[in-house]
């Protein structure tokens, strides 16, 4: 006799409990999406989602705003790379019954809520969403939170710089790094291209919270944007992100950063930094000026 094990579900959009149990039949190709689900359900995602969500439809037998979304999110998750293939989850009623939902959205209903996301309905909805995301399971170090800031192709010094200051504190990193686009992309422009030099890119920026991982913020560039270009706004988004009683240790950034707009900005707020910057004559020569020095700790 095939022994089976047996555990409970909470779905995310319902109260109900339902039973699970592993068998050698196959039953459902979603079964791998208990856990997932399980999560979801404990941190009541769906609830977050339904009491941020800054439309609502009216008739009453729409599929609710929320419900489409996480729904979609799941498309993602189980392969799909365009709208139609939402519709490979609408046959699978084990997945529904375990989320909870008694309809499942097709392409179209999903395609209609993405129609909804204009820019002011984005910025309204996920930036409270990723507020209240953070306050989840991301706790803040001690002595706070080290932001540090990194190019796609620092020198090696910044590298070696960088790896010793990740072993020692915590970090936030907006970095750079560079997209190779094919074909046409909006804002995708010539610019440093490694592999493909010459061919269109886009040159991000993203703040990374290290210790989660977690990318805290982002912003997507043109290949051609330089490492600092729009890094103290960049930078006022990312704080403003984060929840009210974090704080940061330190900010950390190589050469690429090494901007007099930035040092203002932190100088402005206060906040400690640490950046790299390139050993130019003018530098040298400031540097030997100096008469006052503060011994630190070669290791």
């Amino acid at each position: 006799m095939h022994q089976t094990m047996q555990g409970t579900l909470h779905p995310v959009f319902s109260s109900r409990q339902h039973v699970l149990s592993s068998t050698a039949k196959p039953v459902t190709p979603f079964g791998g999406l208990v856990s997932l689900v399980e999560f979801f359900s404990s941190l009541k995602l769906g609830d977050a989602l339904g009491r941020l969500m800054p439309f609502a439809y009216t008739s009453p037998y729409a599929i609710a705003p929320e419900q489409t979304l996480l729904a979609f999110i799941l498309s993602i998750i189980c392969g799909a790379r365009r709208l139609a293939h939402t519709d490979r989850l609408r046959a699978g009623r084990a997945l529904h019954a375990m989320l909870g939902m008694d309809r499942f959205p097709g392409t179209d209903t999903v395609r209609n809520l993405l129609k909804r996301f204009t820019q002011p309905v984005i910025e309204a909805f996920w930036r409270p969403l990723w507020c209240w995301l953070l306050q989840q399971g991301w706790a803040m170090p001690v002595l706070g939170w080290s932001l540090d800031l990194d190019c796609f192709a620092p020198p090696h010094g910044a590298h070696r710089f960088a790896a010793a200051c990740r072993q020692a504190v915590s970090l936030l990193p907006p970095g750079c790094t560079v997209f190779q686009r094919s074909g046409h992309q909006e804002g995708a422009e010539r610019g440093y291209n490694p592999s493909r030099p010459g061919r269109h890119t886009h040159h991000p920026l993203l703040a990374v919270l290290a210790e989660a991982p977690l990318v805290l913020h982002g912003w997507l560039r043109s290949g051609k944007a330089g490492s600092a270009r729009g890094v103290v706004p960049f930078l006022q988004e990312a704080l403003a992100l984060m929840p009210a009683d974090w704080r940061l240790r330190a900010v950390r950034a190589d050469s690429g950063f090494f901007d007099q707009s930035l040092l203002g900005f932190l100088k402005e707020r206060s906040l400690p930094y640490i950046i790299v910057a390139r050993m130019t004559r003018t530098l040298k020569a400031a540097a030997a000026s100096l008469k006052e020095w503060t011994p630190l700790d070669a290791h």
